[in-house]
């Protein structure tokens, strides 16, 4: 193929339906047919990007290679196609207005009117083509954020309604709607989706394809009854159900032939045999697990999952990869105290303490890290987790009481977390912020290295302060040794104990690069370990 063909996943009825997770199953059985697939996701705020929005806002912010801080759904992406996503992949309407805005200032538009039609709706275009005129895609699917009706998500409908007209059965259009089940009735209702779909058909997008989510399985009567009142074949009215695991959606969807349904639209013969043994193996594996294993994950965000998505689904590849079952329970780092810790962590198998930014909770992380630490509890800290262990090492190793982050504490004598002196002339909320993927390279004695098995890596972070090398050698004679470092600024990326099983933190974000492909060696390790603790237990 020599031009991309788009295909829109957009969403109607209810939010929350998992239009991601349906873009990642299709983008994953197009890969498994041999075609080459990108995910680009369009986001309705007007926030330019997700980076300084609060996890209880939406959820975990991904961060892709190049250091674009992006929505969690590319996290879906990568964990699903095993591709790389870069800022390319992910725009927002603050990001098209600020686009628009600044060509208006530059004299872009010559003095004409800046209007939405056709200036914004012509930067949405712009951006959704930038991929498919790579030339590297056969596929780029688009996920529109949002639901169709929203006063926000207007300006992407109307440039998915000019595309179509633009490039014909180059441009495919799936709607993602639900199926609600009347408990008192017994039964499913599709008016609903017709609804949603007669909205879309006012803005002048007739859907090609209608993916329902439902609890119950569609009569055959339900899907011609879809297909004749939202002008569909009934091949193209898709049954989504509810399923054990957002890995059991690729299966599903190829069941009900979605693959074949966009393949037809696109006017494509494929005669490549559809290869998901690999897919099918995974999936074997974690439903049929030979073991089973309690870690505890340290936090704030306990109310809410999102916050935390990118480690919960590594905890999954890594458990696959062990032939375990992880059984992950989130602990509220303000709960965390001398008195409780004990009965929090001390039946677990393993201690993950969680990244985060602000004050609040890192006393109770801290705590959870001494008990661990002196109760040889593998453990594994990520970022800010990492910075809680330097911090507890000090004050109960080194015996720095006042020992802090001058992130938390900027009075403290002993700031043995601190900002780079280079950032500190830098201001806006971003700005000193070290993002996407950055070199590593581990020391040969480490434990790290036998996991990584190749001594330069290269790992994705999203922090600002650092481990204070002013203190480096008073670590090391106490035990705790660097176990990977930036080869370039000299910036300490790993530290590990000496006189434990297993204590590992690093300063990057090892979640973001998990996928059911490839999952991360440090989770297949820390998962490793706390099966051996178990078994040491007993």
């Amino acid at each position: 193929m020599h031009t991309a063909k788009y295909i829109f996943v957009t969403g109607g009825v209810s939010s929350s339906l998992g239009k991601g997770i349906i873009s990642a199953s299709l983008g994953r059985l197009l890969l498994a047919r041999g075609f080459t697939v990108t995910v680009l996701k369009l986001d309705p705020y007007i926030n330019v990007d997700p980076g300084t929005l609060n996890p209880y806002e939406h959820g975990e912010c991904f961060v892709t290679e190049d250091g674009a801080e992006t929505d969690l759904d590319l996290g879906h992406y990568e964990r699903f196609l095993n591709i790389h996503t870069s800022q390319a992949n992910n725009v927002t309407t603050g990001r098209i207005y600020q686009n628009v805005i600044n060509k208006e200032r530059h004299g872009d538009y010559l003095g004409t009117t800046v209007q939405v039609i056709p200036h914004i709706t012509d930067e949405i275009k712009y951006h959704v083509k930038l991929l498919g005129n790579s030339g590297k895609y056969d596929f780029v699917i688009v996920e529109i954020g949002g639901t169709v009706g929203d006063i926000e998500s207007l300006p992407f409908i109307e440039s998915l309604r000019q595309l179509r007209w633009e490039l014909g059965n180059s441009c495919i259009s799936v709607h993602l709607t639900f199926l609600p089940y009347l408990a008192a009735a017994g039964e499913l209702k599709t008016k609903p989706t017709q609804h949603s779909v007669k909205a879309l058909q006012e803005y002048g997008v007739q859907p090609d394809i209608i993916v329902c989510r439902t609890s119950h399985h569609m009569s055959v009567g339900m899907r011609q009854k879809i297909s004749l009142f939202c002008n569909v074949p009934p091949t193209a009215v898709i049954e989504c159900m509810d399923a054990q695991s957002i890995y059991d959606v690729p299966i599903a969807m190829m069941e009900e032939g979605l693959d074949r349904e966009v393949l037809r639209k696109a006017n494509i013969l494929s005669d490549q045999t559809l290869d998901l043994s690999a897919w099918n193996n995974f999936l074997k594996h974690l439903k049929n697990p030979s073991k089973t294993i309690d870690v505890a994950l340290v936090g704030k965000y306990v109310e809410l999952k999102d916050a935390y998505k990118s480690i919960h689904e590594a905890f999954v590849h890594a458990g696959v990869a062990n032939e375990c079952k992880v059984n992950v329970k989130i602990i509220h780092a303000e709960k965390v105290t001398k008195a409780t810790v004990a009965e929090l962590l001390g039946k677990m198998h393993g201690v993950l303490v969680a990244p985060g930014f602000g004050n609040r909770g890192i006393e109770g992380k801290i705590e959870a890290i001494r008990y661990v630490r002196e109760n040889k509890i593998p453990f594994f800290g990520i970022c800010l987790g990492m910075q809680c262990a330097v911090i507890e090492f000090a004050r109960h190793v080194l015996g720095y009481a006042d020992a802090h982050s001058s992130e938390f504490d900027i009075e403290t004598k002993n700031p043995v977390i601190d900002i780079m002196e280079e950032q500190k002339k830098i201001s806006g909320m971003g700005g000193t912020m070290r993002l996407g993927a950055y070199p590593c390279r581990l020391e040969k004695t480490a434990k790290s290295f036998e996991t990584y098995k190749t001594q330069d890596i290269s790992e994705r972070h999203r922090h600002r302060y650092e481990f204070n090398n002013k203190y480096l050698g008073e670590f090391e004679k106490a035990g705790m040794m660097v176990g990977g470092m930036n080869p370039k600024e000299k910036l300490v990326e790993i530290i590990e104990l000496k006189n434990h099983p297993y204590f590992v933190g690093v300063q990057f974000h090892p979640e973001y690069k998990s996928t059911v492909v490839e999952p991360h060696p440090l989770f297949v390790r820390f998962i490793k370990e706390a099966l051996l603790h178990q078994e040491n237990v007993k």
